[in-house]
């Protein structure tokens, strides 16, 4: 588990062949192109938004559906629906908007980023509404065998922010061979077991210790 984030990863800005397996991507693809129309109200995208976060943290992802989003948020479902194909696609994009860009815009420090990164990144995956909705997400993923479209994976993935940080390291700090979005899925790796299954080591690593393992394996001459 898409980064907060904002988002999306099929191509994450560059999203690579993991991209369609992240935790946000996994529903169906939605439907066909449409044809350009009146704008859309962002107002009402905004205000589902904000009631599929709501009903997530109350009533849990099985209720989270488009009618119930719809009346929270005050408007017709048809509005929903031409928005997004299916809860999964608006439940997604609810959960996993997308890392600040603020947050995690690179500097060259390669440390320094990675930590701001993962921070991020972490915190993210520990919004209330993204817990709610991360196994939901995890257990459609499995079952679904369309992926989300790629705009919206490229909305709700820090991949492409991940590469950033990868091209605006110093010269010779990251390996030319190393494939970024294998450094990724590491660490996406790394940052699902910390945030969704504490338990599942003896203590608690600091993310020092993540950073230090993710430098590690980008290093020239580590191969």
């Amino acid at each position: 588990m898409m980064s907060p984030v904002n988002q999306g990863r099929a191509s994450l800005a560059g999203v690579g062949s993991g991209s369609s397996r992240e935790l946000a991507v996994g529903g169906p693809a939605g439907g066909s192109r449409r044809s350009p129309g009146r704008p859309r109200d962002v107002a009402i995208s905004e205000r589902a938004l904000a009631a599929a976060r709501e009903l997530l943290v109350e009533r849990g992802f099985d209720a989270t559906t488009l009618a119930a989003v719809a009346e929270r948020a005050g408007v017709h479902a048809s509005a929903l629906y031409r928005r997004w194909p299916s809860r999964i696609e608006l439940i997604a994009e609810a959960t996993f908007p997308g890392l600040d860009p603020a947050s995690v815009e690179p500097t060259g420090d390669l440390p320094r980023d990675l930590r701001r990164f993962i921070r991020a990144y972490t915190a993210a995956f520990n919004a209330p509404a993204a817990r709610a909705a991360a196994g939901g997400l995890l257990a459609h993923n499995q079952s679904s065998a369309e992926p989300l479209s790629p705009e919206l994976n490229l909305r709700v993935s820090a991949r492409p922010q991940f590469r950033a940080i990868l091209t605006a390291a110093p010269p010779g700090s990251v390996d030319p061979v190393i494939d970024p979005d294998d450094a990724f899925d590491m660490l996406l790796g790394a940052i699902l077991v910390r945030v969704l299954l504490p338990g599942a080591t003896a203590r608690r690593q600091p993310v020092e210790r993540t950073v230090e393992m993710v430098i590690r394996l980008l290093r020239p001459g580590t191969q």
